[in-house]
């Protein structure tokens, strides 16, 4: 029974998860004001459309922004720690508490995001500068905000972006010193932190 208790986790955190990055994605698509005409927003936005129109009609747009898509995205991020804490320890646990480690989930893979999307970006300016391919467009798109305050503040180093390199340690600096200490500080298990 244990067995198949762990590999109803690994499937629910993994299908989750990724259904959770798309929804997120939505977000910060609608948040780094991204073409919506690229295939893969398209992807996006009809993937998350069935969950999203019933909230849209009760959450208002913020900003310009869709809050239903952040609100979705916190939903099933609590949804997905408490199936994960049913089917480990037969609990569902304090539904504030639940609410609290999906906040800190969800702020973490926002987090995550950015940096994978730099990795991403940096690694295509090695291999494919100037690549008019949709997949590349975007992830150019979701760089271009988080690389904008410190490419203000580096001097002109002659056609090397330094950039970032001061992105990837302000990224990883937030996950260190935020993310990982609220985790710590509000008792998250361990099983939980696998989903952040």
């Amino acid at each position: 029974m244990i067995g198949l208790n762990t590999a109803a986790v690994y499937v629910l955190q993994t299908l989750g998860s990724l259904y959770l990055l798309i929804v997120l994605l939505r977000f910060v698509l609608q948040l780094v004001r991204a073409n919506f005409y690229n295939p893969l927003c398209q992807f996006a936005v009809k993937a998350t459309q069935p969950l999203l129109k019933p909230l849209r009609r009760i959450i208002p747009s913020m900003f310009g922004l869709d809050m239903s898509s952040l609100v979705l995205a916190i939903l099933v991020q609590l949804a997905l720690m408490a199936l994960t804490l049913l089917l480990t320890y037969g609990t569902l646990g304090n539904p504030l508490q639940l609410l609290i480690w999906s906040l800190i989930g969800v702020t973490a893979l926002f987090l995550k995001i950015f940096f994978f999307a730099l990795i991403i970006s940096v690694i295509l300016s090695w291999v494919a500068p100037g690549s008019h391919n949709p997949g590349a467009e975007l992830v150019n798109q979701i760089c271009e905000p988080a690389l904008a305050p410190f490419r203000k503040i580096l001097p002109n180093l002659g056609g090397l972006d330094i950039s970032p390199i001061l992105a990837f340690m302000a990224l990883k600096l937030l996950d260190m010193l935020v993310i990982n200490n609220l985790a710590e500080m509000t008792m998250m298990p361990q099983i939980l932190r696998l989903l952040i």
